[in-house]
């Protein structure tokens, strides 16, 4: 394929995205999440085979950079579905304190 097929390609992509990431609804957020998280460890392991495989130094940089970007993607959104679950999670009681104020 040329360059500008593809470049067309990853820009409808990024519209598509955005726009049916944009017309999900706040409940539907932690879900959601959790799946891509499964998508963007199968990507990891993609970006991992082909920089594998290079055989050119360009090749394998580009393959590099799409390991740390998936691996940055990957963590980050584990961390985000950690902090939007915990938002889930009722609060927890106070420790019993007596009349001194220390805890028991």
């Amino acid at each position: 394929m040329d360059p500008i097929t593809l470049l067309t390609v990853v820009v409808l992509s990024v519209f598509v995205g955005f726009e049916v990431v944009s017309k999900v609804s706040s409940t539907l957020h932690t879900p959601l999440m959790s799946g891509a998280n499964a998508i963007h460890g199968i990507i990891l392991v993609g970006a991992i085979i082909v920089a594998g495989q290079a055989t050119n130094g360009w090749v394998l940089a580009l393959g590099l950079v799409a390991v740390v970007l998936a691996t940055v993607n990957l963590v980050g959104g584990f961390v985000v579905t950690d902090r939007m679950l915990g938002m889930f999670r009722g609060r927890r009681p106070a420790p019993a304190t007596d009349r001194t104020g220390e805890s028991k």
